[in-house]
């Protein structure tokens, strides 16, 4: 500690430059704070010109198809029949357009963030914000993925204790929780994923925590190893989607054919028809399985001895994700093949 008069010179000195150091801080923070305040103003008026275009390009539609039925196609020139295409068209390329402006523009949340976190906006603003925090939700599953293989082949193999199949079961209820969020908080930010590939972790999430709370039985003794065996082969399944689906998106973002927030996903998609159609009887097989898992957990329903309400509710959860699995595979993989057949008349 000084003591000197030179040593308090020095700290008065300091003292003096930590002031002029604090005054410009000030001054940034003032600017920083004025800054927010001019884009808030300009999030809300390019949200509100968004919602106004919307609205009078569906009017427009409504003209467009409104005139098309009162004048007969005979009456129309080939002019304006052109000059229609060239609208539509370019109502569809808009439609796009507003997508990718909406990805950075704050937005409320859909019914499942509002119920879980509440009225908090999670709209990441800049792209590096938006890759860091994709690439960190596919490390997630990655990770976890690799920890659930080796999580259920020391119960199905090593170990045998009810204690452990809880926290295996508590693991994949928290893994697939966590999973339905951060998906929510994507697809708020631009991501592409939907429809069934969402709605299946939500069945996954009920299924865990059924599996969680099933007791200690016969009955539980009966399905646990098929019940982890499957689980080991859907861990094997998904790290492979994963090693596979990240070089195939890598390869397609770089070509310009993929969004930039496009996700690896537990199944199959348009998108992985070039290079990936080898998954797809690994996938195949894990769905009929899920099919084998449905019917097995029925027919125990059917025993005598069977009191636990957890057995068909698995029956049911499974036959759900076999069903859901199953046809949106099949769909996908019936539309790429029309699409190819149309593509090779034309040629």
């Amino acid at each position: 500690m000084l003591s000197t008069p030179s040593g308090f010179s020095e700290c008065f000195r300091e003292w003096e430059d930590l002031e002029k150091d604090f005054h410009q801080i000030q001054d940034t923070h003032r600017l920083y704070k004025q800054k927010l305040e001019e884009v808030t103003k300009l999030q809300n008026s390019c949200s509100g010109a968004i919602a106004r275009q919307r609205k009078k390009l569906k009017e427009l539609t409504l003209s467009l198809e409104e005139c098309k039925q009162n004048n007969s196609t005979a009456t129309i020139s080939s002019e304006t029949v052109n000059s229609i295409a060239e609208i539509e068209d370019s109502m569809k390329d808009r439609a796009h357009a507003f997508f990718e402006m909406e990805a950075f523009l704050p937005k409320k949340n859909g019914l499942y963030l509002s119920l879980v976190l509440g009225n908090v906006n999670v709209t990441l603003l800049n792209k590096q914000a938006k890759f860091a925090y994709k690439d960190e939700y596919e490390k997630f599953k990655l990770f976890l993925t690799v920890i659930l293989f080796m999580f259920s082949f020391t119960c199905c193999f090593l170990l045998s204790y009810r204690v452990l199949d809880a926290l295996f079961n508590f693991l994949l209820v928290w893994y697939y929780c966590t999973l339905t969020i951060r998906e929510s908080i994507l697809i708020s930010n631009g991501s592409r994923i939907k429809g069934w590939w969402v709605f299946h972790h939500y069945v996954s999430t009920f299924l865990s925590g059924v599996m969680l709370t099933w007791p200690e039985g016969t009955l539980y003794q009966m399905f646990r190893n098929q019940f982890l065996s499957y689980n080991l082969y859907q861990s094997f399944v998904q790290f492979l989607q994963y090693y596979y689906q990240s070089g195939c998106l890598y390869r397609l973002r770089a070509l310009g054919e993929r969004h930039n927030m496009d996700l690896t996903v537990e199944g199959f998609q348009s998108w992985m028809w070039r290079g990936l159609t080898f998954l797809l009887p690994f996938l195949f097989f894990g769905h009929f399985w899920q099919l084998y898992n449905s019917m097995t957990l029925f027919k125990m329903f059917q025993l005598p001895e069977c009191k636990e309400w957890q057995v068909v509710m698995c029956g049911c959860s499974y036959m759900v994700l076999f069903m859901g699995n199953l046809f949106t595979t099949l769909r996908v993989v019936y539309q790429k093949y029309m699409n190819n057949q149309d593509k090779s008349k034309r040629m």
